[in-house]
């Protein structure tokens, strides 16, 4: 018989674990959102994530996102994700619409400072946490577009969080090297992440513009 925790991820996942979120201000490179979506100027996001606990399992996760509408709707569109997870590649996949593949992650601790390699594709993040350490709640949207609709999905972070000093990494020639450098982000440790159902945004049937 499924856990209570399962069956109750048909509509939404809640996770629990580690989160970073480095604010990319500034980004000068392509775009990776979907045709049905359009990309909205403002800072990309680059997400380093170790959880501990899910419907699929412990696991982790890097994941840059790109602020995007549908229509009026705006939210973030995530336009690379990588997962060590075979169980959650596909649920991320078929639930939502996000571009989950799987790679091998490796997760390195040393006092304040964290990263999370891609080891694939070379992709590094590492940060180094600083400030006082507080409690935070964050609400995001995000606009996906899985292979037969696109999708609102509402989501919603909370944790103790405080500030961090992120650099990204990134081989000169993958298509990700633009975000290479230097952000400013934060970092939650016990952190509990809510993404709910996703539902098709109104209108969306009879145009994306």
């Amino acid at each position: 018989m499924a856990s209570p925790r399962v069956r109750h991820a048909c509509g939404g996942w809640t996770l629990a674990g580690e989160l970073m979120v480095g604010v990319v201000r500034c980004p000068h490179g392509p775009s990776a959102v979907p045709p049905t979506l359009r990309r909205l100027p403002g800072p990309q996001l680059i997400v380093a994530a170790r959880y501990t606990s899910s419907p699929v399992g412990p696991y982790l996760e890097m994941a840059v996102a790109e602020p995007a509408r549908f229509g009026s709707r705006p939210g973030m569109c995530v336009t690379t994700m990588v997962v060590d997870s075979a169980e959650s590649r596909a649920g991320g996949r078929g639930k939502w619409g996000f571009p989950k593949e799987l790679g091998t992650l490796n997760w390195f601790m040393a006092g304040k400072e964290r990263s999370l390699r891609w080891e694939e594709r070379g992709a590094v993040i590492r940060w180094t946490t600083r400030g006082p350490l507080l409690p935070a709640i964050l609400p995001f949207v995000c606009l996906q577009q899985r292979a037969d609709v696109p999708l609102r999905i509402p989501g919603l972070a909370r944790g103790s969080a405080r500030l961090a000093s992120v650099e990204f990494d990134v081989p000169a020639k993958d298509d990700l090297s633009y975000l290479t450098g230097r952000h400013l982000g934060a970092h939650a440790s016990g952190a509990s992440l809510r993404i709910g159902e996703g539902r098709p945004p109104p209108g969306f049937a009879s145009s994306s513009e």
